[in-house]
């Protein structure tokens, strides 16, 4: 139903596992005391109030993929990255939800 959905809407499937085999960056944007609790492995912490001031962590010609708890902060995350020049940024959203699709493609 959600893939139809999409379809209608014209919203592209993101494939996240052949982002992180194409050299993607994954930042995780919750606050350090979230990323403690759990996290991707491999994922750099940007808190989000942080990454604007953090973007020189980053390598604007890879991807990079964003997550959070929910998708919300990620999101903003995304914009943030757009408006500064990363053209290619994807809104990963939860991470638990992101760690299951890296699984299911075989990456980390």
């Amino acid at each position: 139903m959600i893939q139809w959905l999409k379809k209608i809407f014209g919203i592209p499937s993101v494939n996240f596992g052949e982002l992180m085999r194409d050299g993607a960056q994954l930042v995780d944007v919750r606050s350090k005391e979230e990323y403690r609790q759990g996290h991707i492995k491999g994922a750099k912490n940007i808190a989000l109030p942080e990454l604007t001031g953090s973007l020189h962590k980053l390598d604007s010609g890879k991807p990079v993929i964003t997550c959070c708890a929910s998708g919300m902060r990620s999101a903003q995350a995304r914009d943030i990255l757009r408006a500064n020049g990363f053209s290619r940024v994807f809104n990963g959203g939860g991470w638990k939800s992101l760690r299951h699709k890296l699984a299911a493609n075989h990456v980390g």
